[in-house]
């Protein structure tokens, strides 16, 4: 797929889950935080849902969380700009609680248009939710975090979500590690 064509096919999903009442969070929110960057790289970013500064701006990660993402991404030398960043659901749930298997469900049509869309050959996930979200139950982000997991020609790095950092510092440096790994998979996708 021609990058005009997958850019084309998300523009069209935003729309579809802009327009979207399938769980109550539309009643509650004030932007679709679809999805945001390049599809070129054939690299996503999938955190969990936005937050009250996501949810205000309509973008994803530009939050506490989403500049310690971008300081992250800036110290192994990755654009923001060149990766897909979106999440698994695209409203935010009230009090930043994590969303339920029956919102999961309900975006679930748009995160899977979303890859389909960009055809990742890698893809990060930012916490449990988006772990789990396209994994499976039998994951846990504790245990599987920096372990590449090949499906096919696709690679899944799961990773602790950023906002995990702000809270306990330890969790900084093992991102640092996880972005590392990144960084490194990077490298081998472009030989």
């Amino acid at each position: 797929m021609e990058e005009s064509d997958a850019l084309r096919m998300l523009e069209q999903l935003k729309v579809k889950a802009e327009n979207c009442t399938k769980c109550p969070l539309s009643s509650t929110r004030r932007s679709v935080v679809f999805g945001e960057g390049g599809v070129e790289l054939r690299i996503m970013m999938i955190g969990e849902a936005p937050g009250r500064e996501e949810d205000a701006q309509g973008r994803p990660f530009v939050g506490r969380a989403g500049r310690l993402l971008d300081e992250l991404l800036r110290n192994i030398g990755v654009d923001r700009g060149s990766l897909y960043i979106t999440n698994v659901v695209k409203c935010r749930p009230p009090g930043n609680r994590p969303p339920r298997k029956s919102e999961i469900e309900a975006c679930k049509e748009y995160l899977l248009g979303q890859l389909e869309a960009v055809k990742p050959r890698l893809v990060v996930l930012l916490g449990s939710v988006a772990l789990r979200a396209l994994l499976g139950e039998d994951y846990a982000v504790t245990s599987d975090r920096g372990n590449p997991l090949a499906r096919g020609e696709l690679v899944f790095l799961p990773t602790l979500h950023p906002a995990s950092a702000l809270y306990n510092p330890k969790n900084k440096k093992l991102l640092e590690e996880d972005m590392r790994k990144f960084r490194d998979l990077l490298d081998k996708l472009k030989q």
